[in-house]
């Protein structure tokens, strides 16, 4: 398994002297209308215990963590829901600032004039003038049919403004990764420890076929699948792992799990690339096994991309 950056996330946006992120609406509590699924937090086990990490992800060590009370969305942010918050701000995402998002090449529907070209080392990915997250794959693209389907084309940036006008906050790597275990203490997968269910059925959406030329649609899907889609796991949270990585707030470090914190980690005080858990619709054991609850990737936070998203959480007293 390659210790590089994963080949199912896309490239970071090269962007030249923009630092700043958008301005951030102030806070409109009571606007987020995802069903809410409380949790008790506690004490539990994190990190790989199954030697599936990736080694240069720093899965491992396997560590204590004990978490405070916590809500969190049973499943990702959707379109209709970010809309809302469009609508009520005028906000406008990061993808739509710069003009351009990246897109993987099955999924384009675009002008020939606005593909930018392959990604370098991921020519799977291209540069797209126009697509964002009302465009997911391009220009001649819509939304149509897709309210239920997880936002995309959204940074990290731009999920913080969501979660400031909601009045909430992006999970920490921690309570992510507690959250998608289920109560399933050392598990691959929200479900156990078995990719496909006992009748060969699929339990999340990832690749079938051979990357990145065939999808065989095994699941029925291309790219996103609606957020309440397959089962959800023991703590009714939907999707966690496939279909879209979600931010978490966390800068990512590869070898911060030697230094946890035991009590509520929030990651590396300082960093150059924001924690994204669960993997996507891309993911395939031939080249990234990243659709499992332990499993980390990355990106930096100015950059959109059609296969992330995230969900919100919030403190419970």
């Amino acid at each position: 398994m390659s210790e590089e950056h994963p080949s199912c996330c896309a490239p970071s946006r090269p962007v030249v002297g923009i630092s700043a992120p958008p301005p951030v609406p102030a806070a409109e509590p009571g606007r987020h209308e995802i069903e809410q699924v409380a949790l008790a937090g506690g004490e539990f086990a994190m990190g790989d215990g199954t030697g599936d990490g990736n080694t240069g992800d720093g899965e491992v060590p396997v560590h204590q963590i004990r978490l405070q009370p916590f809500s969190i969305d049973a499943t990702s942010v959707t379109n209709q829901d970010f809309e809302r918050f469009v609508d009520a701000t005028g906000y406008r995402t990061e993808a739509e600032t710069f003009g351009f998002s990246a897109v993987f090449h099955l999924a384009l529907q675009a002008e020939p004039a606005e593909f930018m070209g392959p990604a370098s080392g991921t020519p799977w990915w291209a540069g797209v003038r126009g697509a964002d997250w009302r465009h997911p794959g391009g220009s001649l693209s819509d939304l149509d049919g897709l309210d239920d389907h997880p936002v995309v084309h959204v940074s990290w940036n731009d999920a913080v403004a969501y979660c400031s006008w909601a009045g909430r906050r992006l999970p920490s790597e921690a309570e992510w990764e507690y959250a998608s275990r289920g109560g399933l203490e050392g598990a691959r997968y929200p479900w156990g420890d078995e990719l496909i269910g006992p009748d060969g059925e699929w339990r999340c959406n990832i690749w079938q076929g051979v990357f990145p030329e065939r999808n065989d649609l095994e699941d029925g899907y291309l790219t996103t699948a609606p957020v309440r889609t397959f089962t959800p796991n023991g703590y009714g949270l939907w999707q966690t792992v496939g279909n879209v990585w979600e931010w978490c707030a966390d800068w990512f470090g590869p070898r911060y799990y030697k230094f946890t914190p035991g009590e509520d980690p929030r990651g590396p005080s300082l960093g150059a690339a924001r924690v994204m858990r669960g993997g996507s619709y891309l993911c395939h054991d031939s080249y990234c096994n990243r659709y499992r609850n332990s499993a980390r990737s990355s990106n930096t936070p100015e950059s959109s991309m059609g296969n992330a998203g995230f969900r919100t959480v919030a403190p419970t007293i």
